[in-house]
Formats: structure tokens, C-alpha cells, sequence
């Protein structure tokens, strides 16, 4: 008597990725997998949320820097819209700001470009089976830093500045103000971010990803 094998359906995998590379690296991975299958690669946030809407996937695997519509953006108008939506977030950014802001917006994983092989498998696993997944390094670096300091809207816009070397004459005038309201909106971040200098802010501000250089 003959018995008859029930077919595996695979996990529908949808990547955005905007750096060619970097998508055929994720793209030969999962190629690895029998039971996955790649439905989609979109090249910006943008069109991430279009082929999302479209295809459905299991899991998406979401870089956070992408261009048109960022990687957060993206993340959070696709659960807005699918609640129960399934993302694995890839970064080149480490910060705890970077991570707190992927998991507000809706994914379930986050890795940094450098994780292993078997790291992305996992993760992807892990959130098709309804889990969060962190890697170690990622739960070490929410741990050992607090939220982000409450920084005021104006506060953000200084520090960005700050972390660009514009001076306090030069980001009166860039955004409006007296340079002695500069001056006390700087006193202010200082004391926020727990530094001494703008250096000591900038140094801060980077590593955490509460600012990032413009591209």
C-alpha cells in the first residue's frame, strides 16, 4: 500500500533591501532553506510596503535604512495596517535608540549586518512562530543603557547639529533662534545626555542612535 507525503509549504519570505549586495547576501541564505521561498525583493520602504500588502508574507526581512520611506517608517505603517505582520529587522546600527524605535515600530527581531548565518535562520524561525529574537549583543545593549533622555523637539534638532560640528552662531541662524537660547538648549542637552562637551554629545548621540550622520 502506497502512503502519500504530505508537501511542506514553505515560509513565504519577503526581503527589502536597497543595497544590491547586501540583498543578494540574505536572498543566498534563505536560497539555502528548502522550506523557504523568497515572493519578493523591494529596493526602498516605499515599495516594501506595496509588496507586503501584496504578497502577504510569512516573514519579512526589513533592512532599517532604506531609502523614500525608511525601514521604521515602513515597519510601522505595515503593522498598522497588518497587526499581525511578521518583520526581522537588519541594521548596520547598533545604538539602543536604533533598536528601541524598530521594536516601537512593530518587528520582532533585530540583527546588525554582521550576525552569523544560522542568526538570521534562527530569527526568521523565531518570528514565524510568533517569538520575539534578540541575540545576545542586542539584549546587552538595551540593558545597559536607559531610554532615550527626554529631549525636547527643538533639543533634537540642536543636538543634530551638534553632531554635524555647525557652531552655536551657526545653528542660531540655521534654525531661527537667539544664540543665547542656542547656548541654554545646549546647556540643556549636556546635562540630558550626562557629558561634559559637545564632543562627549556627539560621541553619545552617535553610538546610541539617537542622531545619525546624514548620508
Amino acid at each position: 500500500m502506497k502512503t502519500h507525503r504530505t508537501k511542506t509549504i514553505p515560509l513565504r519570505i519577503l526581503i527589502a533591501e536597497d543595497h544590491l549586495i547586501a540583498r543578494l547576501g540574505v536572498r543566498a541564505i534563505i536560497n539555502t532553506q528548502p522550506d523557504m521561498q523568497i515572493v519578493a525583493e523591494a529596493v526602498d520602504g516605499e515599495q516594501a510596503i506595496a509588496l507586503f500588502r501584496k504578497h502577504r508574507p510569512d516573514v519579512m526581512v526589513l533592512d532599517m535604512r532604506m531609502p523614500v520611506v525608511g525601514g521604521c517608517e515602513a515597519a510601522a505603517a505595515i503593522c498598522r495596517e497588518f497587526p499581525s505582520a511578521k518583520i526581522v529587522a537588519l541594521s548596520t546600527f547598533s545604538g539602543d535608540q536604533d533598536i528601541r524605535h524598530a521594536l516601537a515600530a512593530g518587528v520582532k527581531a533585530y540583527l546588525t549586518k554582521d550576525a552569523l548565518f544560522e542568526e538570521l535562520i534562527e530569527a526568521i524561525r523565531a518570528v514565524h512562530a510568533d517569538r520575539e529574537y534578540m541575540n545576545p549583543t542586542v539584549v546587552a545593549r538595551l540593558a545597559e543603557q536607559p531610554p532615550r533622555p527626554n529631549l525636547s523637539g527643538r533639543e533634537m534638532d540642536v543636538l543634530a547639529l551638534i553632531v554635524q560640528g555647525v557652531t552655536n552662531k551657526e545653528i542660531a541662524y540655521t534654525l531661527g533662534l537667539a544664540e543665547y537660547t542656542v547656548k541654554n538648549h545646549v546647556k540643556s542637552i549636556l546635562a540630558k545626555l550626562g557629558v561634559d562637551d559637545r564632543t562627549h554629545a556627539t560621541t553619545i548621540a552617535i553610538q546610541r542612535g539617537i542622531v545619525h550622520l546624514p548620508q
